[in-house]
């Protein structure tokens, strides 16, 4: 089978899952390339995404999309997508049980698609895979995580924030050009 349909029955599964918590919110499964190089992961979808039933749409998609394209990469051909597949309420922070059910999923996610780097959008996502890692250390590092590249970057809502992060962010965002990851893109 296909990764894009693998991609889909796992999404179903994910429909089908009735123990999974934050179901009174719309899923944001991911989107992209099921054959991409660079998988970015957030950690919850925001208001804008649990709207349009996608990923980083909303003012944090726009500085994402606008650094994927400056880097001269194209939006369709990464993945992007978050660790919890539905929006937390009053977009509070996803909760350890939350991340853990959802984990799950993402961890398939990842297998199928199996890129060569994985970018960790913010703490949570970052510490999905470096629990003891810290984004203002180890943002724009790159640490092999049961066998895959995994980079944590700042959050593009946190860089929106103010300056000198969104300065690190975009400086950060440019060292992802230099990886050897190019290949598929």
């Amino acid at each position: 089978m296909n990764k894009k349909k693998l991609l889909d029955k796992l999404e179903l599964e994910i429909i089908k899952d009735t123990v999974l918590p934050l179901r009174e919110s719309n899923l944001v499964f991911g989107e992209g390339s099921a054959d991409a190089d660079i998988l970015f992961i957030g950690e919850a979808p925001g208001a804008n995404e649990d709207r349009l039933c996608r990923p980083f749409v909303g003012r944090s998609g726009e500085l994402l999309t606008d650094c994927i394209k400056n880097i001269g990469w194209q939006r369709e051909h990464v993945y992007i997508t978050n660790i919890v597949k539905r929006r937390p309420p009053e977009n509070r922070d996803p909760s350890r049980e939350e991340i853990k059910m959802y984990g799950q999923y993402l961890a398939r996610q990842i297998q199928i698609i199996n890129p060569r780097i994985i970018v960790a959008l913010g703490r949570f996502a970052m510490n999905y895979f470096l629990p003891g890692a810290k984004v203002s250390r180890d943002q724009g590092k790159i640490f092999i995580v049961n066998g895959y590249k995994v980079m944590p970057m700042f959050h593009p809502s946190a860089a929106l924030r103010g300056t000198a992060v969104l300065n690190k962010f975009k400086k950060t965002f440019k060292k992802l050009s230099t990886q050897k990851i190019k290949a598929r893109l």
